[in-house]
């Protein structure tokens, strides 16, 4: 077996299940789950009908590098988006198709990383699993920078010695955050490119939850714009990642993309000749419709907006907590233990959310994940009242 399948740390909802165990929920109140990030909003009708069109296509293989209508929907859509000057990015070459951005996330990790070299990648503490599984089956050390409450909740880059900056392979960031939902802006993305050149690393950027904002009117940037508003005309060193799963309501069609910089692309898609995860014809043809259309993406922001305003109104009072610019979660502090906190909720609430520190790990700084909980904002909006109030009579009991 790969001695490195032993390094892999216990899953967050695997140690969920086992904080869970030998408890009772009161069997009266149906059970709410906030833990996971599964939307729940209705997935359009129009996306589905396309899937049920094209089924069909089931008796074809796909190919690795995806169908031609699917990359260039991809690359209009990237242009519109980020404000990428028409033809900027080639749907030949910049833009690959994924299995879901967790699929791409892992994968990009084993086909970029030099295990020769004693590599480093970087991530956000807290972060998305995967970027530490990737970086430890990819033969690297994972290198956690803490988001803290008093930077704004972005990683700090001026914390990482010298020593790491120069052994670092991959950087992966997340704008918006998971869990805190805060975005990276323009300014911040440019001292991460800075750092990428003097360093020669390769900036993988976790954009899945960059379609899920609060102000309509402000929009995240991605690491394509500023790689454009700065004359990084190529994307030099930058690839990101993008899904349906959150900006549609999509999970499980799983379907997202990589693009950016074409030399590392090449490699990728080498290696995803031989790595078997092509996108099926039929999801390809229902993310073509998805990529094209913008009303029911609104409509997805209306609903987590109002959902956000019910929860800040209900929760604000008891916990110690902000309302994100972006994604759909909130991150308090908790007044007892955060294990403590998710455990009792469970026992007197039915109503599950994921302790802060099984997202994160400690560092010679702390744990940024102690004393936390996430909560998903996913189920409808009266379900999401309900959990709300929950969790705010549980507080009052403490």
């Amino acid at each position: 077996m790969n001695p490195d399948l032993e390094k892999l740390f216990p899953y967050p909802f695997e140690r969920l299940a086992k904080l869970k165990e030998g408890v009772t929920p009161p069997a009266h109140l149906r059970h709410i789950a906030l833990s996971i990030g599964e939307p729940k909003h209705a997935p359009p009708e129009f996306v589905l009908q396309a899937l049920r069109d094209n089924l069909g296509g089931l008796g074809a293989y796909p190919t690795a590098k995806g169908q031609p209508e699917l990359r260039a929907s991809i690359a209009s859509w990237l242009t519109r988006r980020f404000k990428l000057q028409p033809g900027r990015i080639d749907p030949e070459r910049q833009v690959l198709p994924v299995s879901g951005t967790r699929e791409g996330l892992f994968a990009f990790a084993q086909a970029v990383i030099d295990r020769r070299a004693n590599p480093v990648v970087l991530m956000p503490n807290p972060f998305y699993q995967i970027y530490e599984g990737a970086a430890l089956l990819a033969g690297a050390e994972p290198y956690y920078l803490n988001t803290l409450e008093a930077g704004g909740f972005l990683p700090d880059l001026d914390a990482v010695p010298a020593e790491i900056w120069q052994r670092c392979q991959l950087l992966y960031i997340c704008t918006p955050g998971n869990p805190t939902g805060a975005v990276m802006d323009r300014a911040y993305l440019g001292r991460v490119l800075e750092l990428a050149d003097q360093h020669d690393f390769i900036v993988a950027s976790d954009e899945c939850y960059v379609e899920i904002y609060l102000d309509e009117d402000k929009p995240p940037p991605g690491l394509l714009q500023v790689c454009e508003e700065t004359g990084r005309h190529d994307f030099h060193r930058c690839v990101v990642f993008h899904s349906l799963s959150k900006r549609s309501s999509l999970p499980g069609l799983r379907s997202g993309f990589v693009a950016g910089d074409a030399d590392i692309l090449a490699k990728f898609l080498q290696y995803r000749t031989y790595h078997g995860c092509a996108v099926p014809l039929p999801v390809q043809a229902a993310s073509v419709r998805a990529w094209n259309d913008e009303a029911h993406v609104a409509d997805n922001r209306r609903l987590y907006r109002v959902k956000f305003k019910s929860a800040m109104e209900i929760l604000g009072p008891v916990l110690n907590l902000q309302c994100p610019p972006a994604a759909f979660y909130l991150w308090p502090k908790t007044p007892v233990d955060g294990e403590r906190f998710a455990r009792e909720l469970y026992a007197t609430q039915n109503l599950t959310v994921l302790p802060g520190s099984y997202l994160s790990r400690p560092t010679p700084s702390g744990d940024p994940g102690t004393n936390r909980v996430r909560i998903s904002l996913v189920p409808p909006l009266a379900e999401c009242i309900e959990a709300t109030k929950r969790i705010r009579s549980y507080v009052e009991s403490l």
